[in-house]
């Protein structure tokens, strides 16, 4: 794995997050309202995820946590002004 691999992963990752978080803005405020964002947005983190998997070689998918980094960094922290008990 190659560090110019590594930086195309990343970035990749957070494209696919950056996605996620603009095109379901109200369902990820709702999901952390009511402590149920990962159950509420199943269906986009999977199909991201499949995505992402499809993108990058086996070694930085499973070597790696390049995505779920961006989904913590891009969808969750961009809302830590919403009310949530889980804050």
């Amino acid at each position: 794995m190659t560090e110019e691999e590594k930086v195309k992963a990343m970035r990749l990752a957070r494209a696919i997050a950056s996605d996620i978080s603009l095109y379901n803005e109200q369902k990820i405020i709702k999901g952390i309202e009511q402590d149920n964002l990962f159950e509420i947005l199943k269906e986009e983190l999977d199909e991201g995820r499949e995505l992402y998997k499809s993108r990058v070689s086996s070694e930085i998918f499973t070597r790696t946590n390049f995505f779920e980094r961006a989904i913590n960094d891009i969808v969750l922290r961009s809302k830590a002004h919403v009310k949530s008990k889980i804050w």
